[in-house]
């Protein structure tokens, strides 16, 4: 069972990105994906959040602990995806993955790309629409 104050949490680091990237025209896409899209969160899940965006510099740590703050606890790449996990002061840990435009293409849709937001997912920020056409080319 999640507390109303993970929920909470959860909730204010996903509007945090998503009015973060409101104000950036390079960003074009925020969703949320994994266990807290799909309802399913326990108290141990992070919160999975890729940022589709024009800057690879985006997918650097002082980016994120700026802006949520807490430590980061690793780094990594998967594919064209680099991954930022922080530890929030709380213990929540949130995993922001920064790609590149072209993993949301939909013509065809990647395997892996395919396989995260065929897994739940659900769209926060995407100003031209982008992240509504990969999640209709996944359906």
């Amino acid at each position: 069972m999640v507390t109303a104050e993970r929920v909470r949490e959860a909730r204010s680091v996903i509007g945090a990105v998503a009015g973060w990237a409101a104000g950036r025209p390079d960003v074009r896409g925020v969703v949320v994906v994994g266990s807290w899209a799909r309802d399913a969160a326990r108290m141990d899940s992070d919160v999975d959040v890729v940022v589709v965006a024009d800057n690879p510099g985006y997918a650097e740590p002082d980016v994120w602990t700026g802006l949520l703050g807490g430590e980061v606890i690793r780094l990594a790449e998967w594919g064209p995806l680099r991954e930022v996990r922080l530890r929030c002061p709380s213990g929540f840990e949130v995993e922001l993955g920064v790609a590149p435009v072209s993993w949301a293409a939909i013509d065809p849709v990647d395997p892996g790309t395919r396989r995260v937001i065929s897994d739940g997912h659900q769209v926060v920020h995407d100003p031209a629409g982008l992240l509504a056409a990969l999640s209709a080319a996944c359906r």
